[in-house]
């Protein structure tokens, strides 16, 4: 299996790319945070780092830094994966690097608007960027498979603002997304999915609120924390996906972490299986807080 994920420097993106290595993939790991250089988000976590992890847990990591905003760079590497590879068998578009510049529960009228279309651009056209110029490979052969990683399912964000109107944007266009990849990709056989993780302990996460993995349940959070999961979870979830000979039963669907657990017998790391979207929708939104034991 040869693997490409766009936005595999940390989150939700790191732990798909480990899961796809640990089940045998060449995964190209791609990113603009380096050893060398860190993005605009300022983090530690790097590609490197990213596939040296591919690598351990079976598969083989290549760390490409790549800005997917640039096209001359994303046609560069797709160039570069056609002749290493021959082929693209999983596509996997995660690319956000965002967190910095949306503001929470913001009117369009005071949310600043530069941040808010960088957001847009970070978000969205980087997703249609690489899926330009690397879905000519995959489809040569039959079997392929794209991933737009989101935040919240189609049916859940349907109905529901998301925070502001950039990031709600941004999250329910990449469902369209996989959508649309699921119609063009039809006749080659090819299948495109959109999917969710809930409530994720990923780096920032943790330090935001000043946990770590192995104490994250100490965390001063509402009561959704204690169903949160690790990007090993969605990971897994992507994989079997990506393994299964019937995957395009999930073609143009929108599903989450649990869903994909559900369905294909998986936990997470510590044999959880947490479902945190029905948590939220069958608890919380009815005036509940407590009662998350039976969506773990």
């Amino acid at each position: 299996m040869i693997a490409l994920v766009a936005g595999s420097t940390r989150g939700t993106g790191r732990g798909i790319a480990v899961a796809l290595g640990a089940a045998g993939a060449t995964v190209y790991c791609t990113g603009r945070s380096t050893r060398e250089r860190r993005s605009e988000m300022n983090r530690p976590e790097t590609i490197e780092e990213t596939a040296e992890l591919v690598t351990a847990a079976g598969g083989t990591g290549i760390a490409v830094q790549v800005d997917h905003l640039d096209p001359v760079q994303v046609e560069a590497l797709a160039g570069r994966v056609e002749r290493e590879q021959g082929r693209l068998d999983v596509l996997v578009n995660d690319v956000w690097g965002s967190d910095h510049l949306w503001e929470w529960d913001t009117p369009v009228w005071k949310h600043d608007m530069d941040k808010g279309l960088r957001l847009l651009r970070l978000a969205i056209d980087t997703h249609i960027i690489s899926s330009r110029q690397l879905l000519p490979i995959m489809i040569k052969d039959k079997g392929g498979l794209v991933v737009e990683v989101t935040d919240g399912t189609w049916g859940f964000n349907e109905t529901r603002y998301r925070e502001n109107v950039y990031y709600d944007l941004a999250k329910m266009s990449v469902n369209r997304l996989a959508f649309a990849w699921s119609n063009e990709l039809r006749p080659h056989g090819g299948t495109a999915v959109a999917v969710t993780p809930g409530f994720l302990r990923s780096e920032a996460m943790l330090d935001n609120f000043g946990v770590t993995e192995d104490n994250w349940r100490e965390a001063k959070v509402d009561s959704a924390w204690m169903v949160s999961e690790t990007p090993a979870y969605v990971g897994r979830g992507v994989a079997a996906i990506a393994r299964d000979p019937g995957k395009q039963r999930w073609s143009g669907k929108s599903v989450t972490s649990g869903e994909l657990a559900e369905a294909y017998g998986l936990t997470d790391v510590d044999g959880s299986r947490p479902q945190v979207w029905r948590y939220i929708t069958e608890v919380r939104e009815n005036g509940g807080d407590t009662g998350w034991e039976a969506y773990r």
